[in-house]
């Protein structure tokens, strides 16, 4: 993973010579993520703006890759790298030909606000598809690929990354300009803060996106002991800072920590805040006026912001300038989207239905909202595709001429009745005669960015993009229940990006697969799974919770009896669960070194397919600190892999096991490790009893002694 601080220094270097020669007023608009143009300077006009998050979005035509969550649940630490790398492509070869065309519009820069790492701590959150799950390693070493595979390896960066939303920041979407976050200091460091860590040291990811809420009292945009202390300080971080958007005028708006803009934009730019999403910092000048800030303040902040583009080759040239238009959508890019779809998508249940055997079945009816539904493949922050497969597409292109494709909407995905004039449930009696003429039923249901999403940028404004509970809108409910009634094989294809309550098609249907917001193409990857051209193979990122009896308020920021590592009930389906066609299994695995208080622990494991049928599964390794009264309550993820193996065949490989994974963190936000006894877990789920019903699978118990 390279570090760019190298080059970083000799971009800073050139970015203060060019600020040097700005007037006090042209500094000052450099700081506005549309930056304005120094025509005497040769400095063009850029626009900091633009959108990554599974494909270069809201600019016309990309690549789609599914959505943030759906990638995450793959598992797949190389996959994530190229989804990053070819984004930048993506985005390098737009880019390329936008300049030509002199258009430096929002959406067509190269510093790309992604990714999401905030922790999907509660399953009502809407926008907790844009991250990658609840645990704080996965979604550390997810974010880490993708900005590896953004930022590149070259001379220069190829785009520049961007970690958010800096950092307690997960919900309620309504209140989210207003609210204060209270987190204690140990969730702040045990869950909240260790994935932005691992971006900022690690990955040297190049810039920093503040969240909209105040976190223990200070708004995060303009936060001391978070972008002072921390961020600058501990970690050292040496790229931009910006605001979320309009999240500066909050101060003065909504948190009231500030009087007027002008109190906001200094405050902000005290703070280390570069970048202003936004127009607050148009009162910067203003702010120098009545002493609030200084010019140095200003021109430190210019120099932050013009090093990013130095560092991204955007004055100099660089070797990316030359990349092409025609790597936008092309066939190996696209090839690429849908495999990752393959590998996100999750087995939750199969009583044998799975994979459909199209020499043994006549008709399939297809039914439900989402089954030829395009705003279901895509999430939110999404580009446009040249071609959308849905689900009923995918179905219908891999049944062949000989397998007749029944399909019924069903209902609406939320509202009482799918034609206006028409009695309630309009759909339904059609969705039963469909599973009446049908050997095996695919049931399509779900949510979409219209109903799980941003405040601001949802249809369901009354609950502002996040759920109320766990449940799919009750007209979907029902036709569930209408359809699984008539008795036929009947496979659910759930289409959400979030934990929804499956209790009654656990106990009532033949199979369910996870295929959250699969991408453009994402119909084909679901048709390729149910009809067993390739295994399933992905995990669950989240918990899927039975309710949320006992889970504390939604406002509530404590991890009690949140997550999978401090919940007190049985999950329905747990965190790192998910099935596959063959049958992969840990045969052994053994520490191959003594262990001390400095060390990493070195894991030779062997695995087994113990079937016919070539698959991939992802053998995991949770840790569990058996002294501390400081550790986690279960046990965390420590480390993971993505296999594949051939029918019968096995394999012995090596893990590293951080020496970090032994740590706990105490009430003062210290990281030590305070225990001299541990127990590794290593298989392919967590250890808890849940997993072990649903998959029949043991995992194997080392003990770990340090010396």
């Amino acid at each position: 993973m390279k570090n760019f601080r190298k080059e970083r220094a000799e971009a800073r270097k050139k970015a203060k010579e060019l600020v040097s020669k700005m007037t006090l007023m042209e500094k000052a608009a450099q700081l506005r993520y549309d930056a304005a143009p120094v025509e005497r300077l040769g400095v063009p006009a850029y626009n900091y703006w633009n959108e990554a998050l599974h494909g270069v979005a809201r600019a016309g035509t990309a690549t789609m890759f599914p959505q943030a969550i759906a990638m995450a649940a793959a598992f797949d630490e190389e996959g994530m790298k190229k989804a990053g790398d070819i984004i930048a492509t993506e985005g390098r070869a737009k880019y390329n030909e936008y300049s030509k065309h002199g258009d430096r519009d929002i959406y067509k820069g190269l510093t790309f606000w992604s990714p999401n790492v905030n922790i999907f701590r509660d399953p009502r959150w809407g926008r907790g598809h844009e991250t990658y799950g609840e645990d704080p390693y996965l979604t550390a070493r997810m974010g880490m690929k993708f900005v590896e595979g953004l930022q590149g390896d070259g001379s220069v960066m190829k785009a520049a990354a961007c970690a958010k939303h800096f950092a307690v920041h997960s919900g309620p979407e309504s209140i989210r300009h207003e609210f204060d976050a209270k987190a204690t200091k140990k969730d702040m460091w045990e869950t909240y803060l260790p994935a932005f860590e691992a971006l900022v040291k690690e990955a040297d990811v190049e810039a920093v996106m503040g969240a909209y809420n105040r976190t223990n009292g200070e708004p995060c945009c303009g936060h001391h002991y978070l972008m002072e202390e921390v961020l600058r300080g501990k970690w050292d971080f040496d790229g931009h800072f910006v605001s979320d958007c309009w999240a500066i005028k909050d101060f003065h708006e909504n948190h009231k920590v500030t009087k007027n803009a002008r109190e906001s934009a200094a405050l902000a730019l005290k703070r280390g805040c570069d970048i202003n999403c936004g127009n607050t910092y148009l009162h910067l000048l203003a702010a120098v006026d009545e002493g609030l800030i200084t010019e140095e303040d200003i021109t430190k902040a210019a120099e932050r912001a013009l090093t990013t583009r130095y560092l991204l080759g955007l004055f100099e040239g660089s070797e990316y300038d030359e990349i092409p238009y025609e790597k936008v959508e092309c066939k190996e890019h696209i090839e690429e989207a849908v495999n990752m779809a393959r590998k996100g998508c999750v087995l939750l249940k199969n009583d044998g239905v799975l994979p459909i055997d199209k020499s043994k079945v006549k008709t399939i009816g297809v039914i439900g909202p989402n089954a030829d539904s395009r705003a279901a493949l895509i999430g939110n922050y999404h580009g446009t595709s040249s071609r959308y497969i849905t689900v009923l597409e995918g179905i219908q292109d891999e049944a062949g001429e000989n397998v007749r494709v029944l399909y019924s909407q069903g209902c609406h995905l939320y509202k009482d009745k799918a034609e206006n004039l028409a009695w309630t449930q309009d759909r339904i009696s059609e969705a039963v005669i469909t599973a009446e003429h049908s050997d095996v039923v695919i049931l399509c249901v779900g949510l979409d960015e219209t109903l799980e999403g941003e405040e601001g940028d949802t249809g369901n404004s009354d609950a502002s993009g996040d759920k109320r509970d766990l449940h799919l809108p009750k007209v979907q409910e029902e036709l569930i229940e209408k359809v699984t009634a008539v008795g036929k094989p009947t496979i659910v294809v759930l289409m959400a990006g979030s934990a929804i309550d499956l209790n009654y098609a656990e106990k009532n249907c033949k199979g369910i697969l996870l295929a959250w917001y699969p991408g453009a193409r994402g119909g084909k990857a679901v048709a390729d799974l149910l009809f067993g051209k390739v295994s399933p193979s992905g995990k669950l990122p989240v918990t899927f919770y039975r309710d949320l009896e006992g889970m504390p308020e939604f406002t509530d920021y404590s991890m009690k009896n949140r997550t999978y590592r401090y919940m007190e009930k049985t999950a329905l389906y747990p965190f790192g669960y998910g099935l596959s066609y063959g049958n992969i299994c840990v045969t052994g695995a053994e520490i191959g070194n003594k262990i001390t208080r400095d060390s990493d622990i070195e894991l030779e494991i062997a695995v087994e397919n113990k079937s016919e049928k070539e698959t991939e599964d992802i053998v995991q390794v949770y840790i569990k600190d058996l002294e501390s009264p400081y550790a986690v309550k279960n046990h965390s993820l420590c480390g993971f892999k993505r296999i594949r193996l051939k029918g019968s065949e096995k394999m012995v490989f090596q893990m590293k096991i951080k020496n970090a994974a032994m740590n706990i963190v105490d009430e003062e936000g210290e990281r030590y490790i305070d225990s001299s006894r541990f127990k590794l877990f290593i298989g392919t789920s967590q250890p808890d009893k849940r997993s072990r019903e649903l998959t029949g699978k043991n995992s194997i118990t080392l003990e770990v002694n340090i010396e």
